[in-house]
C-alpha cells in the first residue's frame, strides 16, 4: 500500500468509508458521489495504480475481484436483473484515484453508450 493513496488510506481505516465487503484481498465501500441508487467501489488491497500497469502476477487478484463483484451484487435484490461494472484507466479514461478500482452500479436501468 502507498502512504498517500486515498484508497490505501481507506483500506487502512485512516479515511472513513461505509464498508460493504472486506476480505484479505479486496475491500468494497459505498462511493461518496453515487451515480446510481447503488454505487460501490471495489478495490484490491494490493496497490496497483491502473489497468495500464497490470502485470501477469496481478491476474489472480483481478480475476478474484470479478468473483467478489458477483458476490456483492447477489446481496442486493435491486441488481437481480443486472448491473454495470466500470473501470476508468488513466486521465483521459476518467480515472481520478490512481489505485485500480471498479465501480459496481445498480438499482436502475443503464443506457448505452455510457459517456
Amino acid at each position: 500500500m502507498l502512504e498517500n493513496c486515498l484508497f490505501c488510506k481507506i483500506i487502512r481505516g485512516e479515511v472513513a468509508s461505509h464498508k460493504i465487503y472486506e476480505d484479505s484481498k479486496v475491500f468494497a465501500f459505498n462511493d461518496i458521489n453515487p451515480q446510481a441508487p447503488i454505487h460501490i467501489m471495489v478495490i484490491p488491497k494490493k496497490h496497483i495504480s491502473g489497468l495500464n500497469v497490470v502485470l501477469e502476477e496481478d491476474e489472480k487478484i483481478l480475476g478474484y475481484i470479478q468473483v467478489v463483484i458477483s458476490k456483492i451484487a447477489k446481496r442486493f435484490p435491486e441488481m437481480k436483473n443486472g448491473f454495470r461494472v466500470i473501470n476508468n484507466c488513466g486521465v483521459e479514461g476518467g480515472q481520478t484515484v490512481f489505485h485500480i478500482h471498479y465501480h459496481l452500479l445498480g438499482g436502475r436501468i443503464f443506457n448505452w453508450p455510457p459517456g
